[in-house]
C-alpha cells in the first residue's frame, strides 16, 4: 500500500512540476514602437531588451531611401554604447562578398527601422522578400523596433503621410493585431483621421503615441508604455458601445 501511495505521489509531483514549466527555449517576440524617430536613450533601451552583452543591432533606413545622413547619425548615436552597430541597405548592387538579407538580419539581436515613407518601404520589403525575413526574425526572438514609419510597419495598419496631398491610411506587416498612429501630439491632422478610422472599423483598435513615448509588446500583448520624459503620452483607441474610447495609458518608465 505504501508503494502505491509513493508512486501516486511521484506522478502527481511530476505533472505539477511540468505544468509550471514553460516550454524551454521558446523565444519571446518583442516589439518596441516609438511615436517619433529613435534616439540614443531608446537605442540603449533596446540593448537592455535583448538581454545580451554587446548585442548586434542593425539599423534599416528603407523608409528614408537609405539616406547617408541618417546612416551617419545612426552610427553617431551608437557611439559609446555597449553594442555592435550594423546597417542593412535595400538600395544596393549585387556583389559576391555580400550576405543575403536573411543571412544578415537573422544574425542580429535587434533590428531598428527608421522613419520616412511607410508605403514605399513596405513595397520594397515585399519585392525583396524582406517582409518574410522580418517575420522569421520576430519569431526567432530578435527584438524589433522603430519610430514613425519604422513603428507603423509592425501593426495591422495606421496613418501615414506617404502619399501626395493629404494624410491617408496604410497597411502594415500585421505582426501586431492593432493599428497605430505616431506623432500624436505634434501632427494634429492625424487625430481626426485615426479616430474616424478606428470608429468606422477601417483600422483595428490601436495605439496613438507621441514622439518621445513608446509602447512595448511581448508575444503580441501590450506590456507597458515608456517615455523620455513626463510630457509625452500614449493612448489606446477602441470602440466601446458604438462610441470611440480614447484611453490615456500610464507611462511606467522614463527611458534614460
Amino acid at each position: 500500500m505504501k508503494k502505491i501511495f509513493f508512486v501516486i505521489f511521484l506522478l502527481a509531483a511530476f505533472f505539477y512540476v511540468n505544468a509550471q514549466v514553460k516550454p524551454s527555449g521558446e523565444p519571446v517576440r518583442t516589439i518596441l514602437a516609438t511615436g517619433g524617430n529613435f534616439s540614443k536613450p531608446y537605442i540603449n533601451y533596446i540593448i537592455k531588451l535583448t538581454k545580451k552583452k554587446n548585442p548586434k543591432i542593425c539599423f534599416m533606413g528603407s523608409a528614408g531611401g537609405d539616406n547617408i545622413v541618417r546612416i551617419v547619425a545612426w552610427y553617431d548615436s551608437c557611439r559609446g554604447l555597449p553594442m555592435r552597430p550594423y546597417v542593412q541597405k535595400v538600395f544596393l548592387n549585387s556583389s559576391p562578398d555580400q550576405q543575403t538579407f536573411e543571412q544578415k538580419l537573422l544574425s542580429m539581436d535587434a533590428i531598428i527601422m527608421g522613419g520616412g515613407n511607410t508605403v514605399n518601404m513596405i513595397a520594397i520589403w515585399k519585392a525583396q522578400g524582406i517582409d518574410t525575413v522580418l517575420r522569421k526574425a520576430y519569431n526567432k526572438g530578435i527584438v524589433l523596433a522603430g519610430g514613425s514609419a519604422g513603428s507603423i510597419c509592425w501593426f495591422q495598419g495606421g496613418t501615414t503621410d506617404s502619399r501626395p496631398q493629404k494624410l491617408s491610411l496604410c497597411a502594415g506587416l500585421g505582426f501586431l493585431p492593432y493599428s497605430h498612429s505616431p506623432h500624436w501630439r505634434r501632427e494634429q491632422l492625424r487625430k481626426p483621421l485615426y479616430r474616424d478610422a478606428v470608429l468606422t472599423g477601417k483600422l483595428n483598435a490601436g495605439y496613438a503615441v507621441e514622439d518621445a513615448a513608446a509602447v512595448l509588446f511581448e508575444n503580441e500583448k501590450y506590456v507597458k508604455s515608456v517615455a523620455l520624459d513626463t510630457i509625452n503620452k500614449t493612448y489606446f483607441l477602441s470602440v466601446v458601445d458604438g462610441k470611440l474610447n480614447e484611453k490615456l495609458l500610464p507611462v511606467t518608465e522614463i527611458v534614460k
